[in-house]
């Protein structure tokens, strides 16, 4: 009887430590996605597989298709100097009605119909005049810090960085380009 009893606690336990690892992070409550457009400059990230040939200059521009759709040309330059750029599309997460949780994709258009081409991007934290911003993923793979400007105060910086671990994110992971943080 005890071993059972000992087992279903832990099940117990496994499954509460999962349920909170899982929990979404919060995102920007009064999100303007029209404010949201332009081009930011990324500060700092997550490495990821898909960035990993950048060494210099990222940013994205984003516009809006409609109400519901981003165009985004993301920049950065590889090791040979040479300017790349990936096309992209964002749009509103259907499951949610949030306009601070998005999703994206960087694949052919004829793949759109496919949920695996779409990644979420959720605006987690941004300032009043959306001029810095921090956004990530939802499973706390994916982080960045963006800003209007190509750098920011180191204070500002710190202070995203506490937003995130308590969204649940390791800042620790967390990249900065150089010169992005004065």
């Amino acid at each position: 009887m005890a071993p059972r009893v000992a087992i279903f606690a832990l099940s117990l336990l496994c499954l509460c430590e999962t349920s909170i690892a899982l929990s979404d992070p919060e995102t920007e409550s009064d999100f303007s996605l029209s404010r949201y457009m332009g081009t930011w400059y990324q500060i700092a990230f997550i490495p990821n597989r898909f960035q990993a040939f950048c060494v210099s200059e990222p940013s994205a521009q984003y516009s809006l298709v409609n109400s519901k759709r981003i165009k985004i040309v993301n920049s950065c330059r590889d090791r040979d100097g040479v300017l790349r750029r990936a096309h992209g599309q964002g749009r509103l997460n259907k499951k949610y009605d949030d306009p601070a949780r998005l999703e994206v994709r960087f694949a052919p258009a004829w793949l759109s119909f496919l949920s695996a081409v779409w990644g979420d991007y959720w605006v987690l934290e941004i300032d009043s005049d959306y001029s810095v911003v921090l956004v990530g993923s939802p499973d706390r793979k994916y982080l960045w810090v963006l800003a209007r400007n190509e750098s920011i105060p180191k204070d500002i910086y710190r202070d995203l960085l506490l937003v995130a671990q308590e969204k649940g994110f390791n800042p620790s992971l967390m990249v900065a380009g150089d010169g992005s943080v004065d």
